[in-house]
């Protein structure tokens, strides 16, 4: 009789970047990030299962190759929880291409984001997703997406640092704010699901644990 040794491999790719420094609910959207990062981890140990971590803004911000064991985990946690990324901005295309070029062998992927980039990705997307199983996990918080009616208010690009006075009194600049989110959004459904990976959105004030057992169980 063989037994073939199960030995799954899962790869965390975990978003950065400053637009993850933001949230008006109990927690910003880079904490809920970091515990959804942390329980797929743990869920990987007690399947015996390897598991890598990718942090990455627009470079790669920290690699750690796939092992197996209790303290590679403990490592992983501590780099979610305290690193601090040398640049605030995003390329997730570039994330994409390096997962591609490290691992060789199929992988469960997880991208944790909020998908707040530019639209770049799709084939590097697709490249990933002939090789990996993929699925994208959206973290975001309800107040990004609309601009309340507020008058003159000043804004900070979180991941450029750039500063614009917005008259959030005209409904023109209140829908194209609504418009443009609305598209990213769009394009994040849709390119995943062209290139046959799986999504997942949940808000920071909602049960990701709800969220990712609801999405296993129709995937099962």
């Amino acid at each position: 009789v063989f037994e073939e040794e199960r030995e799954l491999t899962m790869m965390l790719m975990v978003d950065v970047s400053g637009s993850e420094n933001f949230g008006t609910q109990k927690q910003l959207k880079k904490e809920v990030v970091t515990e959804i990062a942390a329980t797929l981890a743990f869920s990987a140990t007690q399947n015996n299962d390897k598991i890598g971590l990718i942090l990455f803004t627009d470079q790669i911000e920290l690699y750690i190759p796939p092992k197996k064991g209790k303290s590679h985990v403990l490592r992983i946690i501590r780099e979610l929880i305290e690193f601090q990324p040398k640049s605030k901005k995003t390329h997730l295309g570039q994330a994409l291409q390096f997962l591609s070029a490290t691992q060789k062998k199929k992988a469960i992927v997880f991208v944790i984001s909020d998908f707040m980039c530019d639209d770049d990705y799709e084939k590097t997307l697709k490249i990933a997703g002939k090789k990996h199983d993929l699925t994208g996990f959206r973290v975001y918080d309800h107040r990004e997406e609309r601009i309340p009616d507020v008058g003159m208010l000043e804004m900070i690009d979180a991941e450029t640092g750039a500063q614009l006075l917005v008259d959030t009194r005209s409904p023109k600049v209140r829908m194209a704010y609504e418009r443009n989110y609305a598209r990213r959004v769009q394009f994040f459904r849709e390119v995943f699901s062209k290139c046959g990976a799986g999504t997942v959105q949940t808000r920071v004030d909602e049960s990701y644990v709800t969220r990712l057992l609801g999405y296993f169980k129709a995937r099962a």
